[in-house]
Formats: structure tokens, sequence, C-alpha cells
């Protein structure tokens, strides 16, 4: 009952996985979620079999506010507590296209996966941390999100991820009195395999779109969530922090 509890949505492939993996290899419980992918859950769950008492896997989709309360139900009656909010999951469109072309659903399917699911986690997941006057909320963003930059093709996603960055400033500052704090982390542009790489792995090959001429990773963004998670990090709240290796993400199309 002691030992600290993270919650991570879309934590069973992609950069959630490598911070799932990360977070059980520093002695955390986890419940992770995934929306559809069974296979890869079942693969991380056989993975890490030696850790089962302190993993537990969630089928969810943010996008519902029934399945979120169901999250944190799931969690509190397992593992009794919840330190952690990682809110890793969230919506994107691929297809490059403007605002006038998008259709209504998907303009809602951006707000609602990557604004409004944290708000419904947030709403039940803080009165747990303010009893345990511990709490430390992570949000994912994009390069250069705390400045409300504009972004092509990118109109609905960017605007819930700016207005992410707002809330999770706000909550930092209503929180801070309570031992919780929020903070965002914003990956730059890593992509398939990499995803779920380790550094060394990248370091094997040469990346000249990159300033630091490596891609990003998995692991570079699981870092950067452990040290922001960790007790005595309490002095970071309200930061935006982009993990991009120089990369400019937003503007490398035009």
């Amino acid at each position: 009952m002691n030992m600290r509890h993270a919650i991570i949505t879309a934590g069973t492939k992609g950069l959630g996985k490598k911070v799932t993996e990360s977070l059980l290899e520093k002695g955390y419980s986890v419940t992770a979620t995934y929306r559809s992918d069974k296979a890869k859950a079942d693969e991380l769950a056989d993975q890490y079999k030696s850790c089962q008492d302190r993993l537990q896997i969630v089928q969810a989709d943010v996008q519902d506010p029934d399945q979120l309360s169901r999250i944190v139900k799931c969690a509190m009656e397992r593992f009794g507590r919840i330190d952690l909010l990682i809110n890793n999951a969230g919506p994107y469109i691929f297809e490059r296209k403007k605002l006038a072309d998008y259709e209504m659903e998907e303009w809602n399917q951006m707000i609602r996966g990557n604004l409004d699911a944290v708000f419904y986690l947030l709403k039940q997941v803080l009165p747990i941390m303010r009893d345990q006057h511990f709490g430390r909320i992570i949000n994912y963003g994009f390069q250069g999100a705390a400045d409300a930059p504009g972004w092509i093709y990118r109109s609905a996603f960017s605007a819930a991820k700016v207005g992410l960055v707002s809330l999770t400033k706000t909550i930092a500052y209503e929180e801070a009195e309570h031992g919780i704090t929020s903070n965002m982390v914003c990956p730059g542009n890593i992509t398939g395999k990499m995803k779920e790489a380790s550094i060394s792995e990248s370091r094997e090959s040469f990346d000249e779109n990159t300033p630091i001429g490596r891609s990003g990773t998995g692991e570079d963004i699981a870092r950067t969530i452990l040290f922001l998670c960790e007790d005595s990090s309490d002095m970071i709240t309200g930061s935006i922090v982009d993990v991009n290796g120089g990369m400019d993400v937003i503007h490398r199309h035009l």
C-alpha cells in the first residue's frame, strides 16, 4: 500500500510502453490502459510476468468518460492509491489537411481525446492525490506548445494541446499546496520503432534531420517523465518541457 502507483493511458505500446517499462523497473506499480490493440497489451503482460503483482492492464477508450471512471476505479480497487497520472493517450489525425476540410466528428475526436479526457481524469484523481498530499500529473504536448504556435494541417490537435498547456499550468498553481505537481512533456518527431527504442539503439545510426544527430526515442520521454515524478522534483511544476533534440517539428515541412 506504500508503493507509488501510476496510471498511464495508452501505456502498452509506443511511447507509453517505454514509460510503463521504466516505471516497473523503478519499482512502481502501474495501471496501463489500451484502446484496441489487445495483442500488444498481452505482449506487455507476458514480458513482465515477474511483475504481475505490480502491473494491471485495463481496456479503455479515453474519449468515453464512463471508461475513464473505470480506469480510476480499477486502480483504486487493486492498489488503493494513485500517485502518478500520465496522460499519454490522445488521438491524432495523420492525414494532412486544413481546418476547412475537417469533419465535425474529427474535430470533436481531437478535443475529446486530447483535452476533455484529461479534465475527466483530473476530476476523479485530484481528490485522491489531495488526501495523499502527493501527486504527479504529466500531460503530453508538442514542440513549442507553450507559445501557442499555429501548426499548419494540425489545427484541431494543436488547439486541444495548447488548451492543455493552460490547464497544465493552472492545475500546477491550484494544487501546489496539496503536494501535487503538474507538468507537460513535448516529444519531438519520434516515429515507428523508435517509439519503443532505447537511446543506445538510436545512436547506432546518424539522423541528419535532428541537430544532435540521432533520433528521439521512447526512452528519452520515459527518462524525462520519471525525473518529473520523483519526490524531490516538487520544485518543477507548471513547466512545459520540449524533448526534441533541437529539431523544429512544426515547420519542418514548410
